[in-house]
């Protein structure tokens, strides 16, 4: 009797293995201008308000209207719940000098949430319900409690993405969520095939790894596996399946007639889905 609820036990595991896979976690966080962005980029980086600390903030850039921040995950992530500290938390005096967010919508692949914060400080709680799906959500300021100049930056100390109860960032990825130039140029998703209508997706993460994912228009089987890179200077260093670590070059240029866009070109022996330019934006 004993072996048998052993066996029964093993071939529960065996046939639900989804259903203790860890939830995806944040691996970026992007937008195309903040404060202090060309003088100290590291001060305001969005990812700032992705590592559960009220001493590091994301503010947008002063006296402008907010970029909408880009967070990318590790795999498809379901967020059915937030958690957001609004404005600059990191000093009393600093809460109120500065704008708070005070509504925002968080779009995922196939739909948004809009919300309301209150004007406090510490971390709200704001359920979505139903939840939003997506690879990348983007998070939109849309209204704010304002500073204590006209010109004063729309801050966000917090937001941290719940799904199921467990959180996908915060502070235990905190030595993670930190601004490096080196690898900055290169973070984000880039997307291949058709304008608008991209079948591959290139993701690089805080972490070291990235992600490829080939979804072709036509049908045809889905492809998509994980690695490690390593970069120095204009030099990439990739394990691809079935290739082993790959050295590369990679390019990044301003893409033509695209504002803020960008094309990332790579060169060396590589899968034939990734010899044409990827872009920045779909």
């Amino acid at each position: 009797m004993r072996r048998l609820l052993v066996l029964l036990t093993l071939l529960l595991f065996a046939s639900a293995p989804r259903a203790f896979a860890a939830p995806p976690s944040v691996g970026y966080a992007q937008a195309a201008d903040y404060l202090e962005k060309d003088s100290h980029p590291e001060r305001y980086h969005p990812v700032n308000a992705l590592d559960g600390r009220d001493t590091t903030v994301w503010c947008a850039a002063e006296g402008q209207g907010t970029s909408p921040l880009t967070i990318g995950f590790k795999g498809v992530a379901t967020v059915d719940e937030v958690r957001l500290y609004t404005g600059n938390g990191s000093e009393r005096t600093a809460f109120k000098a500065y704008a708070r967010a005070k509504k925002l919508t968080l779009q995922g692949k196939d739909s948004a949430r809009s919300f309301t914060v209150e004007d406090k400080r510490g971390s709200q709680t704001v359920p979505l319900n139903p939840p939003i799906s997506g690879g990348w959500f983007t998070l939109q300021v849309n209204a704010t409690f304002p500073g204590s100049e006209a010109s004063a930056p729309v801050c966000l100390t917090d937001i941290v993405f719940y799904s199921e109860g467990k959180a996908l960032n915060g502070t235990k990825l905190a030595p993670k969520l930190k601004y490096d130039a080196r690898i900055e140029p290169l973070l984000g998703t880039w997307f291949g095939g058709l304008e608008k209508a991209p079948d591959r997706f290139l993701s690089f993460y805080v972490d070291g790894t990235y992600s490829f994912v080939h979804e072709p228009l036509e049908g045809e089987e889905r492809t998509s596996f994980t690695g490690t890179y390593t970069l120095s200077s204009s030099r990439l260093s990739l394990d691809v399946p079935k290739k082993g670590k790959v050295a590369l070059r990679y390019d990044r240029q301003e893409a033509e007639g695209a504002a803020d866009g960008h094309t990332l070109t790579l060169e060396g022996d590589l899968p034939e889905e990734w010899k044409e330019p990827f872009r920045s934006r779909p």
